[in-house]
């Protein structure tokens, strides 16, 4: 039994006669009375009473007809569910990100957009250092992560760049530089620093000590912390000043200063990334979207 079986069963079920059945299906008569006969053999019972002017249910062709029209509407259910999930409707998509990144606007519009416009997907977000979600991804357990990239793409990994995002000065709101409108990293010459630990994460981590070299200043690092919005606590518990990323400024504390660095300043890169090769139907809708993102802020 196949399903053709059942429509023709249901095109005769519905109009009462074979003749009439064989016009809607597109068939001749004696061809569907046929394929009729093969299903009742098949399924050992009489389906139809075979009429003078037409066919009638039997009982066993009545509860037939209940189910052979469910099995049919399953069948539509699940071709539908099929195309959706190639489009992307449907499936699980698992995503990662940095701590400093999720303060970023891409990322939050990214999140909220996906969950609005793809609202059958399963989305699972992790919050990791670069390094971390790099080996997540290429090991598979993520789909896709936002990093803080360095300048060249990492191995067997493809980038979908964002802008890259200024950096400010974070000192103790009691310091003397916190009155100055711009400060320039020269002035920081001295200062303890508050940093998160170059293994976390490359990019940010060189990016700062390139600019201080630059400038001619050896950086001094007095404390390591692993995340950026821990880094602004520890500058307003007086322990040091840090260089941090503009989207951390949202992190309001009457204790720390936020304030523009003057001359070359530091940039934050910030990237989505994926494993290279075709992309799943959920991940090319994100990086889809996130195109979409990036060129309506640009």
């Amino acid at each position: 039994m196949d399903l053709r079986h059942l429509r023709y069963f249901l095109a005769v079920a519905d109009e009462g006669h074979f003749t009439r059945a064989a016009q809607r299906l597109g068939i001749g008569q004696p061809p569907l009375s046929q394929q009729i006969k093969d299903l009742e053999q098949e399924l050992g019972v009489k389906l139809f009473y075979r009429l003078p002017k037409g066919a009638e249910l039997t009982p066993a062709g009545e509860a037939f007809r209940e189910e052979a029209q469910a099995i049919l509407a399953a069948t539509e259910r699940a071709k539908e569910t099929a195309r959706r999930a190639e489009r992307g409707e449907f499936g699980h998509l698992t995503m990662g990100f940095t701590g400093s990144a999720s303060f970023t606007a891409l990322v939050r519009h990214t999140i909220r957009r996906y969950r609005q416009r793809w609202p059958g997907v399963i989305l699972a977000l992790e919050e990791m250092n670069t390094i971390r979600l790099l080996e997540k991804l290429r090991r598979g357990d993520l789909d896709a992560a936002f990093i803080r990239p360095g300048v060249e793409d990492p191995e067997g990994i493809r980038l979908i760049r964002a802008p890259d995002e200024e950096m400010r000065v974070a000192l103790p709101a009691s310091h003397p530089l916190a009155a100055c409108a711009q400060i320039p990293l020269t002035a920081l010459e001295g200062e303890p620093l508050v940093l998160f630990p170059r293994a976390a994460g490359l990019s940010l981590y060189d990016e700062i000590s390139a600019a201080f070299l630059a400038c001619g200043i050896d950086p001094v690092v007095d404390q390591e912390v692993p995340q950026m919005s821990s880094v602004v606590n520890l500058v307003a518990a007086n322990l040091g000043v840090s260089i941090v990323t503009e989207s951390i400024t949202q992190i309001c504390l009457s204790d720390v200063a936020f304030r523009p660095i003057e001359g070359r300043a530091p940039k934050a890169r910030l990237a989505l990334a994926v494993r290279n090769g075709p992309p799943s139907a959920v991940v090319a809708s994100l990086m889809s979207l996130v195109d979409e993102i990036i060129v309506g802020a640009g």
